[in-house]
């Protein structure tokens, strides 16, 4: 079950900066969208493009999250790391802090770090709900999460 995290834990971008938990949430709410390291990972690229046209402009700050290193990071999401915050975490400490145990996931965090809400696995109603959350926690438009050419549903992976 999803958890409030360590805001204390450290985390690097695709870059190699690394900052803490809180460090990253210093201005902003959290969106997380956080994929598996693995080649089916790229189903949830249209999703991800989604998100970030709706939530980018924001008062919410939107990444993705890569169980794995830059490299394995960039062959699951392409040009998508040179649009979007990517952190790279091969140590899965993050989805441990916050108790996430499928992948994908989507995760929204306070300015606090504090868990709002989570959705595991990839049903489109449950990320739909964690993305109205987030908008309405924002004052924003809600990003459509389900699209035609969308993946299946799925319980996902385990960590």
């Amino acid at each position: 079950m999803a958890k409030n995290p360590d805001p204390n834990l450290a985390l690097s971008n695709l870059h190699g900066v690394t900052r803490s938990l809180d460090d990253w949430a210093t201005i902003f709410n959290l969106a997380i969208v956080m994929v598996p390291a693995r080649t089916e990972a790229t189903a949830w690229n249209s999703v991800i493009e989604r998100i970030f046209a709706t939530l980018g402009d924001s008062d919410v700050r939107t990444m993705v999250w890569v169980p794995s290193t830059p490299a394995i990071a960039r062959r699951i999401l392409g040009a998508l790391v040179d649009r979007y915050l990517v952190l790279c975490d091969p140590d899965q400490t993050l989805a441990t802090s916050l108790g996430i145990e499928r992948l994908p996931a989507f995760v929204h965090l306070r300015q606090d770090t504090t868990l709002v809400g989570a959705a595991q696995g990839w049903s489109p109603t449950e990320w739909q709900k964690v993305a109205d959350e987030i908008a309405r926690h924002v004052h924003w438009s809600s990003p459509m999460i389900a699209a035609a050419n969308g993946p299946s549903a799925t319980p996902g992976w385990k960590i």
